[in-house]
């Protein structure tokens, strides 16, 4: 399962599963260093009520997930006619403290007074598979403390009256045989044991008086931070504050935020749910974005349990398209602060490898330095081009020179001058690289439209601020790319070709597959001797790709096979992709088409207006991670196109 719910500050980023439950927990980078992990169970809430225990999660409770419209807030609630009870939650991580809140309101839907205990589960893993954790009761908080080295969690709940949390329990989780504290939790009492270390976890009890048809509030958070001694002056601020107060400020940040492109959104005749789904895939967008720059492609942790690696990392490629929207609607702040993170991973030879963490480190990768007895470079070319390309898209809406100038002194010109030597002198193309996709070594049309494109811009921005010493190396390179584009088209099918390989001995063999990218390359970036040729690309695309399996859309590219499960079919639909051919569509005049496949992404959204990357061809199963902040990305851009 995805993370239907993602809450984020730029530091902490907390995930909640499909039922509410924290599943994720980011701390101190955006996707870096999940102090949970989706191969155990999430953090538990359970009620006592009536003599009578349940967890939230279980039959007995009915589970409505809701985002507010215009923040980062949730509206999420369970009901049980069992145990007579309705919870609303409100939570939020605090745009300026490094705290997850939840605000619980209690509703009794019974005509009679009822005692009522809340009980709050918390299972962190600091270390390494949870081996050297501690999880203690600080009795001058009160608080549950849970630490590892220069990393501490706080956990503290009072309900209604402003009364602490009255029982609480520190225990083993997952060590030794032992399923964890949470199950000292179901008879409604907990034992008080103040300490544990190892794998550990913890819970804490509060309880409520409710009168007859009453409501009441209880408020719980936890904190981070990097010593016990910062904690305890946060969470200070906290009680005195109340997570009232800090939801209201939280909302109020988030509408400040937006406020910028909602002068533009507001302009646009778009229907209520699409300008619903802009709003809320701007704020998906933003979650993502870590303060120091780095844009990580999902914070779900789920595909760990059925793939080798999460998506946690930035990925030029996908942090550069991520901003476009950004860009184009005057948020421009988050876009400075990537650029700046692109230029210090920028390696002295002028390009990027293929991901990062978002403190910058380098990611795990599968391309190999070899191919053959060749060493190659275990890069993807277009992430080093879609950089210089979006910086060029950054001037062109913020009229930003002096930033821009700035950029291009530190990052596009060691950018531009890799990508015009980086060059097979036989074909006049760039030298093969892995695609976009991640997959294959190769020449490839996409790549090779970006990199023309790219240092078209380079040259552009040369001649703007006077350094224009390299800029005829550029164009040159450019124009070269663009007269041997012939070679790239495949007349049999009559479709830009998905590459070409240039092997040591100077033969070439060719990747003739019908991909999305090979139509959106010389579409977008505005490559290739004859526009008839991107014209017939997306024929081919139409014609093989579209509408291929029963649930529709558009897969990448034919034989697809990443995380497909039915053979008879291209390949699962991509939101990325499909919305690039409505993109098409929508440049070309064919309007109803276009609004055929943007209706098709509106519809595969989730109750909380999250994307996942794909569709499953048949049976409408979401798959792969969910929210991927690429196909929130080009949702917001194909509107902005159609009503542009």
């Amino acid at each position: 399962m995805g993370r239907p719910v993602v809450l984020s500050n730029g530091q902490l980023v907390v995930g909640l599963n499909e039922k509410g439950f924290v599943h994720d927990f980011y701390f101190p980078y955006v996707g870096q260093e999940n102090l949970t992990t989706s191969r155990k169970i999430h953090h538990r809430i359970g009620v006592h009520v009536d003599n009578q225990f349940s967890w939230l999660d279980d039959e007995n409770w009915h589970t409505e997930l809701g985002i507010d419209s215009t923040s980062l807030t949730t509206s999420i609630v369970m009901r049980s006619d069992k145990f007579g009870l309705r919870l609303h939650f409100s939570d939020f991580v605090d745009t300026e403290k490094n705290v997850f809140c939840r605000l619980l309101n209690i509703q009794n839907l019974r005509n009679e007074k009822r005692d009522v205990k809340v009980f709050f589960h918390q299972v962190f893993e600091i270390s390494n598979h949870g081996r050297s954790d501690t999880a203690m009761f600080v009795p001058d908080g009160p608080y549950l403390l849970d630490y590892k080295g220069r990393l501490c969690l706080l956990a503290y709940a009072r309900n209604n009256e402003g009364k602490d949390f009255d029982q609480y329990t520190c225990g083993s989780y997952g060590i030794e045989g032992k399923e964890g504290s949470f199950k000292d939790a179901e008879d409604g009492e907990l034992t008080n044991n103040a300490v544990e270390h190892g794998g550990v976890d913890s819970v804490l009890r509060v309880s409520q008086q409710l009168e007859a048809a009453a409501e009441a509030e209880i408020e719980y958070w936890v904190l981070a931070h990097s010593s016990q001694f910062h904690l305890e002056r946060e969470h200070e601020f906290m009680k005195r504050e109340g997570a009232q107060a800090r939801l209201e400020h939280t909302k109020d940040w988030w509408k400040n935020w937006l406020a910028p492109a909602m002068l533009r959104i507001d302009k646009l005749p778009l229907s209520d749910d699409e300008r619903s789904a802009v709003v809320r895939s701007l704020m998906i967008i933003k979650a993502h974005c870590d303060q120091r720059g780095g844009i990580v492609a999902s914070c779900d942790s789920s595909i760990y349990n059925y793939n080798r690696d999460y998506y946690s990392y930035v990925w030029p490629r996908d942090g550069c398209f991520v901003i476009w929207p950004l860009i184009r609607l005057g948020l421009y702040k988050e876009a400075r602060k990537f650029f700046n993170f692109c230029s210090d991973i920028q390696t002295e030879d002028g390009y990027l490898m293929h991901k990062y963490l978002s403190d910058r480190s380098i990611g795990s990768t599968w391309h190999p330095l070899m191919r053959g007895q060749r060493h190659e470079l275990a890069i993807q070319e277009d992430e080093t081009a879609i950089v210089v390309f979006m910086l060029g898209e950054y001037l062109d809406y913020s009229k930003d020179e002096e930033f821009t100038n700035e950029m291009f002194q530190k990052f596009v010109v060691p950018a531009a001058n890799f990508m015009a030597r980086f060059i097979d002198l036989d074909t006049g193309l760039p030298h093969a690289s892995y695609d976009l996709w991640e997959e294959k070594f190769l020449t490839h049309t996409y790549t090779v439209a970006l990199t023309y494109r790219a240092l078209l811009v380079a040259v552009s921005l040369a001649k703007r601020f006077g350094e224009d010493q390299n800029s005829d190396e550029w164009e040159n390179a450019a124009r070269k790319m663009q007269q041997n584009s012939k070679i790239l088209f495949n007349e049999d099918s009559k479709s830009y070709r998905k590459g070409i390989l240039l092997d040591a001995s100077g033969d070439i063999t060719f990747d003739n597959t019908i991909d999305v990218s090979s139509m959106y390359g010389p579409m977008m970036f505005e490559f290739g001797l004859d526009k008839a040729l991107t014209a017939q690309t997306a024929h081919a695309v139409e014609s093989k790709l579209k509408d291929s399996c029963p649930e529709g859309g558009v897969p990448r590219y034919e034989h697809d096979n990443y995380f497909a499960t039915q053979p008879q079919y291209e390949g699962n639909p991509w939101f990325v992709t499909s919305l690039w051919l409505a993109q098409y569509y929508i440049r070309t005049g064919r309007l109803e088409d276009a609004r055929q496949l943007i209706d098709w992404a509106l519809e595969h959204r989730s109750s909380t207006e999250t994307l996942p990357e794909q569709i499953g061809a048949s049976g409408g199963a979401r798959v792969g991670v969910e929210p991927l902040v690429w196909s929130h990305a080009e949702l917001v851009n194909t509107l902005l196109d159609y009503y542009g």
